[in-house]
């Protein structure tokens, strides 16, 4: 008779216990209260990860010419080496060489140029490090774009799922250890956006000139900003009036509030832009009169017609000089992890099924991101991730509106659960990437990810120490080799006597072998040959050094006897 009461007392008891909240918002709400130490340790963490890179990876292609032109800005004051990308993160890149210093040595091409800055007085990691240090604050700058923007318009959490995605994307631990211009793009033209957003809100003189000031930086970094900026600006905003559905009337005294300091962002941007230049003046055959920044208009030029020439691309097997619509899609694709995509996705689902103010802040992100790509489809310069790096701004952002919606969910316990595996996921990805950033896949690309894309996706010439080593415990006494960078391989990295490489006919002993030569320039006979057998393609490599670099072995009595 008396335990049932006394079970009764029990039950009333835990009854009145309080139940916590879910596990996924308890996170939610940790995040929130150490937002801002939590964006440190993500950012020193992706910085030393970088920096880790440095002493691994030799120079790629194109950070010697970039090293040369700052280093002629700095040294000579003047920017006429190769005006088609601007001076800015060229000048990062070649500060820290100058401090130590480095100066212009004044060799005929700025590949020649770079690569003798950089193996000057025999200290050529140092000088490739100071190089590639000037370019993390850049990252540094898009990772605070991407938390600050997050925060606007997800909350402190959501600025910290946006900042853990961001650092540790591949592609940006990979570029953010460059010595290139893509990092400053990205964070000098994500910076705009956000201002802009911003801005637009709160249309202040003061926002109009850090506008300016971030769309200028954009511009001096690469001259991709003039298509990029507009168009990502334009799909946000066809979206937001779409959205928002705002009366004439109301559109209209938006616009003529905000004419003003759309006066003062063109004024502070084209100041910047001018100053990046070193206030230089003279005659620019692109306008047909003298005017200020020539050597800015001769870029835009060049790029113009580099754009219309077209440059060498490979893609799927297929190689062109005009490029195909689909590339950039196809690249976001097997770049981009696969937990990354599968947030996005739930992201974009959950942005059509939702009214939040959240939700509307994403969207935009999101088309700033969508415009860019929108345009890529139409250039004819594919060669790589890294020209479109901007569009993960608005992929972390939509990523990490599905974390939190995923997080806080009260639906089904499976939700939080969900969010977590995926977070491990691209955690556990980006982790056993290290060191091999640059040339990361996904999954859908498979065992052979040359067979999809190489180039500055792959091979961008970044294995040289690695072949070098290898071939030393191999005991080559020679190498047959076309490398894709310009470089001192026998002088400075140890490597054995060079032989070239004949497309048709491999050499006796060891044979190395770049993939980009391979596919995309086919070892040279693209142009006069596109459809003649290679060697390569008909033998099995003996092994793979690094993710570029394909090694043979040829037994001197399996080649065929010349005819006498």
């Amino acid at each position: 008779m008396s335990a049932k009461p006394q079970k009764k007392v029990k039950n009333q008891e835990s009854a009145k216990k309080p139940v916590g909240p879910p596990s996924g918002q308890r996170l939610l709400a940790w995040m929130e209260r150490h937002a801002s130490p939590a964006f440190w340790v993500l950012l020193l963490v992706a910085s030393a990860r970088i920096i880790a890179t440095y002493g691994v990876f030799n120079h790629t292609i194109d950070e010697p010419a970039h090293v040369a032109c700052g280093m002629e800005w700095l040294d000579k004051g003047r920017y006429v080496y190769e005006p088609q990308h601007p001076p800015l993160a060229r000048i990062a890149a070649a500060i820290g060489p100058y401090l130590a210093g480095r100066r212009y040595v004044g060799r005929p091409t700025i590949y020649q140029e770079g690569a003798a800055i950089l193996y000057r007085d025999n200290h050529y990691d140092r000088n490739l490090a100071l190089a590639r240090l000037g370019i993390l604050p850049f990252f540094w700058l898009a990772c605070a774009v991407v938390y600050l923007w997050g925060k606007r318009i997800l909350g402190r959490a959501g600025a910290v799922i946006a900042t853990f995605l961001f650092t540790f994307l591949p592609a940006m631990l990979a570029h953010g250890g460059l010595a290139t211009t893509d990092m400053a793009l990205t964070a000098t033209l994500g910076a705009a956006f956000l201002i802009t957003m911003i801005w637009m809100e709160e249309p202040t003189w003061k926002h109009a000139a850090i506008l300016g000031v971030c769309l200028g930086g954009a511009v001096l970094s690469k001259l991709s900003a003039l298509a990029f900026f507009p168009i990502g600006c334009a799909a946000a905003l066809v979206w937001h009036l779409w959205a928002a559905r705002p009366g004439l009337a109301e559109v209209r005294e938006a616009v003529v509030r905000r004419l003003p300091g759309l006066g003062l962002v063109a004024l502070t941007a084209a100041l910047l832009i001018w100053a990046g230049y070193r206030f230089s003046y003279g005659h620019s055959s692109m306008l047909g009169m003298s005017a200020p920044a020539p050597e800015f208009f001769q870029g835009l030029g060049t790029v113009s017609s580099h754009n219309r020439a077209g440059h060498t691309a490979y893609l799927l097997g297929q190689r062109s000089m005009a490029g195909w619509w689909y590339y950039y899609p196809v690249v976001l694709a097997v770049k981009t992890p696969m937990a990354l995509l599968l947030l996005l996705a739930i992201g974009v689902w959950l942005l059509f099924r939702e009214r939040a103010s959240a939700a509307h802040g994403a969207a935009l992100a999101l088309a700033t991101a969508l415009g860019i790509l929108a345009f890529s489809l139409f250039t004819h310069i594919n060669i790589g991730v890294r020209h479109i790096l901007p569009v993960y701004f608005g992929f972390v952002l939509v990523a990490a509106y599905a974390g939190v919606r995923l997080l806080e969910s009260r639906r089904a316990v499976q939700w939080p659960s969900i969010a977590a595996g995926l977070f491990l996921w691209m955690g556990l990805t980006s982790i056993f990437s290290h060191p091999d950033y640059l040339p990361y896949f996904n999954l859908m690309a498979g065992n052979e990810p040359e067979k999809i894309l190489v180039d500055s996706d792959l091979d961008w010439g970044q294995d040289m120490k690695r072949l070098s080593a290898r071939l030393h415990e191999l005991g080559a006494r020679e190498v047959t080799f076309n490398p894709f960078i310009m470089a001192y391989l026998e002088a400075a990295h140890g490597f054995p006597p060079l032989r070239e490489t004949d497309p048709v006919t491999p050499s006796p002993g060891w044979n190395a072998v770049s993939l980009t030569v391979l596919r995309a320039a086919r070892l040279g006979l693209y142009d006069q040959y596109p459809d003649v057998p290679l060697w390569p393609d008909l033998r099995q490599p003996t092994e793979r050094v690094g993710a570029s670099t394909l090694l043979y072995y040829v037994p001197p009595n399996s080649l065929p006897r010349p005819v006498q």
